[in-house]
């Protein structure tokens, strides 16, 4: 097999090459992909590999409690080793057609188990240890890390997925991408009765509407211009019109990416190695929040301009 051939076969695995860095594609996608070749020849399910990666990731956070760069080390290679599994999952699913709800919903809960785990062991860490001036940081590392995860990462991800899903929209089609909104989602919970069936799959709805509804709220006027564009084009999107989004778009989907997962961790490996990894949660407070702000703008920016282009003809 040539380096030529995987990279295709790699590409070809992917939702888009626009939503796809060069980083992820050779340090994540290429290992995961490898990985679900291997479990799609042992015939290991997709919901086994994300149960693994759930695991792996978790068991990272308790490496970074200790004040010790050999187990710190460790914990880093556990935390990559579960990204790979966790790409490996939806590449498996997609090769195997073994595409299933409780697959879905591990997938997206894997992440947050691995950071709750990150955050809780380096809030251990740091409790007695002296701040940058003198003092213990008790109570308040707890408190910076609560905002750093529950709110600052939390948007961020969830913008940064939002815009890709968005651009697939308007690059593939509703086929192509998982741009769901919180009216759909609650009908679809409402329609279903609580019985043994369907049980799981109502509540599932209720948190994931909640989810879309917090990225519809950070996103208000593309709200306006996707409902126009609905209503003016219902047999599809004029290829003019997804092109011009297209050339808008692409140039904030490097920063999608770094709003979720790989610079992310490259910052928390750094803070480790230098011994600060309070370091980790001040760059996700300043650095992503602005990131995320200065996104949510250009975003934000020419959709409005889209807006009043469609409605004045």
């Amino acid at each position: 097999m040539t380096s030529s051939t995987l990279k295709e076969r790699v590409q070809a695995t992917l939702k888009s090459e626009d939503t796809e860095g060069t980083f992820e594609l050779y340090v994540t996608r290429t290992p995961g992909y490898l990985w679900a070749l291997l479990f799609k020849k042992l015939h290991i399910h997709p919901i086994a590999v994300t149960l693994l990666s759930i695991v792996i990731g978790a068991l990272a956070g308790y490496f970074f409690w200790w004040d010790d760069l050999y187990m710190n080390l460790i914990g880093m290679f556990l935390l990559i080793w579960a990204n790979w599994y966790d790409c490996a999952d939806g590449q498996l699913a997609r090769m195997t057609g073994q595409k299933t709800l409780i697959g879905r919903i591990l997938d997206g809960f894997a992440g947050d188990v691995w950071f709750f785990s990150i955050y809780f062991f380096l809030c251990l860490r740091l409790t007695g240890e002296p701040t940058p001036w003198g003092q213990p940081w008790g109570i308040w590392i707890w408190l910076i890390a609560a905002f750093s995860g529950f709110h600052c990462h939390a948007k961020q991800c969830a913008v940064a997925d939002y815009y890709r899903n968005i651009h697939l929209y308007f690059l593939k089609g509703a086929s192509g991408s998982e741009l769901d909104n919180y009216a759909q989602q609650r009908a679809l919970m409402r329609s279903l009765p609580w019985n043994r069936k369907e049980w799981f799959h109502k509540i599932y709805l209720y948190f994931y509407g909640n989810y879309t509804r917090g990225q519809e709220r950070q996103t208000p006027k593309f709200q306006k211009f996707y409902a126009l564009v609905q209503q003016r084009y219902p047999d599809g999107l004029p290829q003019a019109l997804k092109e011009q989004f297209r050339t808008a778009s692409l140039p904030l989907m490097k920063y999608t990416n770094i709003l979720t997962f790989d610079t992310r961790v490259i910052v928390l490996f750094v803070s480790l190695f230098i011994n600060m990894p309070w370091l980790f949660f001040a760059f996700e407070i300043i650095v992503l929040e602005a990131l995320r702000y200065y996104t949510r703008h250009v975003h934000e920016t020419f959709c409005d301009r889209f807006t009043k282009e469609i409605e004045n003809g």
